[in-house]
């Protein structure tokens, strides 16, 4: 799906719900639901060095070059981060597809579990394979650049997903960096949180420490929104969690906070992982009011969404596309194409209301049965 039509499906469902919020609205539900139909379209993020976004069909082949690409009987490998999550698993899907269609051969997947050093002994793993194209994410821009760099300098085509190793330039090291807005994306989750507080309360923010571009950009894009927007929503605590027990971490987090604030309304999480952290100190707690904010459609969050639990809204990317995009990228590399160095897709604002099409939009699948089984009215 489009970017523009990505973010018209979760804006007009948003506007056009009923995100429960507190008694106290003064015209907020308004002011929230008029800035998300202005963000339809439109990708407020910069890329890691600060460059304009360009859209997904820049990277879009004919089919006369993807007979030609078929016809090299070229491979690839896929040097995540981490996986098993739901994120992760409809980028490598969004690839696998893709690749398929493309003739290109997948020789390696690898999990790095977060730890810079495990993803450069990965590289060099698959270097050994003599791929043609490497799609990755760098855990770390520092700790892994001189790996990344011996991978360009053996000719391989690279892509990464959201981030930049140090030091590697865009059209002679790697190709292009693709993205959500995850500026966008914190923008959105901002306005839904609001809304569901009816403009006013307290909050506290749990973000991602370390050295991550696009966890941080989401953070701002959530903080600069409830400053400047919302001036009755108090942000009393923020705190980092740097994993890899992300959720364990939140809920360590959100323990202590529901102890220290006895009037805390809310938190934003910096992605659902984390969020399954805060609703399971929620619960514990016995504060089933708390309103929750994320990024992310992951199965848990998207249950919670489904019930009415806790969780009101939250942005989510679409990686399934950014799968597909990465892939056409690395093609036209094959092919002496120039890419533009970002490429980004639209936040999707998902509520209660959408969350069962918003699913069918992010993943290219039916919700599994116990996110639909979830479903109140």
């Amino acid at each position: 799906m489009a970017p523009l039509a990505v973010a018209a499906l979760g804006l007009t469902a948003c506007s056009s719900g009923t995100t429960e919020t507190t008694a106290t609205d003064s015209g907020v539900s308004a002011q929230a639901d008029a800035a998300l139909a202005a963000l339809s379209g439109q990708v407020l993020a910069k890329g890691p060095r600060g460059e304009d976004p360009e859209p997904a069909s820049v990277a879009d082949l004919t089919d006369e070059e993807v007979a030609e690409v078929a016809a090299m009987g070229a491979t690839a490998a896929i040097v995540m981060h981490y996986g098993g999550n739901d994120w992760a698993n409809a980028q490598i899907a969004g690839l696998e597809s893709r690749f398929a269609e493309l003739g290109i051969e997948i020789v390696a997947t690898t999990d790095a579990d977060f730890d810079p050093g495990q993803q450069v002994s990965d590289i060099e793993t698959v270097m050994a394979k003599k791929p043609d194209i490497i799609v990755s994410i760098p855990t770390d821009p520092v700790a892994t650049s001189a790996a990344y760099q011996a991978a360009a300098d053996a000719g391989i085509k690279l892509v990464f997903m959201d981030n930049v190793p140090d030091g590697l330039e865009a059209g002679t090291d790697y190709v292009s960096v693709v993205s959500a807005d995850n500026y966008g994306n914190g923008v959105v989750s901002a306005h839904l949180l609001a809304k569901a507080l009816g403009g006013s309360g307290e909050v506290g923010i749990i973000y991602h420490e370390a050295d991550f571009f696009v966890t941080a950009q989401r953070y701002q894009g959530f903080k600069d929104t409830i400053e400047s927007e919302y001036a009755d929503i108090s942000i009393v605590d923020e705190r980092g969690i740097a994993g890899p027990d992300f959720a364990g971490d939140a809920q360590a987090v959100t323990d202590a906070w529901l102890t220290q604030y006895a009037d805390l309304d809310g938190i934003w999480a910096v992605w659902d992982v984390p969020a399954e952290g805060v609703m399971a100190a929620a619960r514990s707690a016995g504060r089933s009011d708390l309103k929750i904010a994320t990024e992310d459609l992951g199965t848990n969050v998207a249950i919670a969404l489904a019930a009415k639990d806790m969780v009101v809204g939250l942005g989510a990317q679409v990686p399934f596309d950014q799968g597909v995009t990465e892939a056409n990228l690395a093609a036209g590399a094959l092919l002496g194409k120039t890419a533009p160095p970002y490429v980004a897709l639209s936040a999707l604002a998902v509520t209660h209301e959408n969350v069962l099409e918003a699913w069918r939009t992010v993943y290219h699948a039916d919700p599994p049965s116990e996110v639909t089984d979830s479903f109140v009215d």
